[in-house]
């Protein structure tokens, strides 16, 4: 790999910032990935996430952020990786597929590792649950099942999913029991199905080999489909009763699911719940959380405790607090509603008088470390971070890339830098135009949602002429017609254009045609069209169908 290329394979970057630090602990001189370790006194029956015994005494040792509770001696072990920094460990960005919302008995939340004792969401493709106000912070690392025309992997890696496996579970690689019941632990491939123990799968061999079905499955790097904007629920024709992420988040009623299992409104007049706000779209949804702070309290505590609300591991200096009215919190003193000091020009959040809502924003910056990722890569992730000024273009960028790439004789016209939203419902891409101001786009992105920041990513992708065609399925059609009607119903009804649209099959007795379409504008048309079509009472259906290579 060139020089200048920092890479990350199989497990969390090293020694991730760790928000704050007061009653952290990192055993061993080092902490484990992206975790916030803090000494809490147990009231409860309590149980490690890393060995599965309960932990015995009044002390455990939680992570601030995702909720990971460990041994004291266990924590020098801790190999899984915090919720906050999952998305910078995302290989290759595959959007899942939630279907209905459902209760699950027994399972455990894959971002704040608490039980689903609330009607939550499963992907029916990697087995992720999550809660409903989780759902926003879960990363876009679902199992690959076919490859775009961007990616053509030589060899494939197990897909690791943590928890919710039987109790009867058994580790491949010591053969003792590696479920339970009581805690989020043990992984699982999603492609072979092999299981083992936190502290044994790190030593499984990383390549998957599809375990006893390989000669049944189908590997991503013979399925092609070219998706773009069709999702998961589209191509897979897994119940579309859910809404759109940004839809849903619309109905959401400012109190979030998550801010009530989190946060106990408390009548201690030494606490306060604030309404955090992660940016501009949150405020527009009334989409909130809540923080519960001393009243007493630095700015930089209640900054870092924001934070923590959005799975944000950046370093809290980086941020600041503003009200609605865009009054930034200045002082750095410790912050008393009782203090006298009236006249004072410095924000203060715990006034009686102060509004209990603030928005998180970080600081505006003259320069930015960005990180770019090349797409090309078949194996691992590698990313190339760069400086950018005021001045810094998406050309710009490009070209100070390449040579660290050790493509320095290439010419610029050859790539394209990408921006990509990696959601847990979908997966984003927009071309950036090559004079667009790359900090000017940070600035935008973070104004919008410092939440959509953490999951967006820079890739530098070559230009390819690749050939589009989507084959599209549409049943519903009157049966026993021949080729030259199906074609006279479809204009008729759709008004598709035919000069990139053809009937390639067509199933009489069904009923039913396959289009082949080589514009995706047109293909989305079509297939929106499609699903609000009735012909003699009979409503039509589409399905995208792969092309098997």
């Amino acid at each position: 790999m060139a020089d200048g290329v920092r890479s990350v394979r199989g497990g969390s970057p090293a020694s991730s910032p760790v928000l704050g630090g007061r009653g952290r602990t990192a055993a061993g001189g080092s902490s484990p990935p992206g975790h916030g370790f803090r000494r809490v006194t147990l009231t409860k029956p309590t149980f490690c996430h890393y060995c599965t015994d309960f932990i015995w005494g009044l002390a455990g040792y939680q992570c601030e952020v995702c909720n990971f509770m460990s041994h004291e001696k266990c924590l020098k072990n801790v190999k899984i990786p915090c919720s906050c920094i999952a998305p910078s460990l995302v290989r290759v960005p595959v959007a899942h597929c939630f279907g209905p919302p459902g209760h699950y008995k027994r399972k455990f939340c894959t971002v704040c590792r608490k039980s689903l004792e609330s009607p939550a969401f499963r992907c029916e493709v990697c087995e992720l649950h999550v809660h409903t106000d989780c759902i926003l912070f879960a990363c876009s690392d679902c199992r690959q099942c076919h490859q775009d025309g961007h990616l053509d992997h030589d060899t494939y890696h197990h897909h690791w999913r943590e928890g919710n496996l039987s109790s009867s579970a058994r580790c491949e690689v010591c053969k003792k029991t590696c479920g339970s019941s009581e805690v989020l632990s043990g992984m699982r491939c999603e492609w072979c199905g092999i299981l083992a123990h936190a502290a044994c799968y790190i030593i499984v061999t990383p390549e998957c080999t599809f375990g006893r079905l390989r000669n049944m499955i189908l590997p991503p790097s013979c399925v092609q489909l070219f998706s773009r904007n069709f999702s998961k629920l589209h191509c897979f024709r897994i119940s579309e009763n859910l809404q759109t992420e940004s839809d849903e988040d619309d109905d959401v009623d400012g109190l979030t699911q998550g801010s009530a299992k989190d946060i106990q409104i408390s009548t201690d007049s030494s606490k306060q719940t604030l309404k955090i706000f992660d940016g501009n779209d949150a405020v527009k949804r009334n989409q909130f959380r809540l923080i519960s702070v001393p009243r007493i309290a630095k700015n930089e505590e209640v900054v870092e405790a924001a934070l923590r609300a959005y799975y944000i591991n950046d370093d809290q200096q980086e941020y600041e607090l503003q009200t609605f009215t865009q009054q930034v919190l200045l002082s750095d003193d410790v912050i008393n509603r009782n203090d006298a000091a009236e006249d004072s020009n410095l924000g203060s959040v715990f006034r009686e008088s102060a509004p209990e809502a603030w928005i998180i924003r970080a600081k505006p910056k003259d320069e930015e470390v960005i990180r770019i990722y090349p797409a090309w890569l078949k194996v691992g992730m590698a990313y190339v971070p760069l400086r950018v000024n005021k001045d810094s273009t998406a050309q710009t960028v490009i070209k100070e890339v390449l040579p660290l790439l050790g493509r320095q004789t290439e010419c610029l016209q050859n790539f394209k830098l990408v921006e990509v939203l990696m959601g847990s419902k979908q997966v984003q891409r927009m071309v950036l135009d090559n004079q667009e101001l790359i900090l000017n786009r940070f600035k935008d992105i973070r104004k919008t949602s410092i939440r959509q920041m953490n999951q967006t990513r820079f890739y530098i992708v070559e230009n390819s002429k690749s050939i589009v065609q989507v084959n599209l399925f549409v049943g519903g059609l009157p049966p026993q017609l021949s080729p030259e009607e199906y074609t006279n119903i479809l204009k008729e009804e759709l008004a598709i254009k035919t000069n990139v649209v053809s009937v390639s099959h067509v199933y009489q007795a069904q009923g039913a045609v396959v289009l082949q379409i080589s514009c995706f504008s047109e293909a989305e048309r079509i297939y929106m069209l499609v699903k609000d079509t009735v012909i003699n009472d009979k409503p039509l259906n589409a399905v995208v169908i792969p092309e098997v290579m």
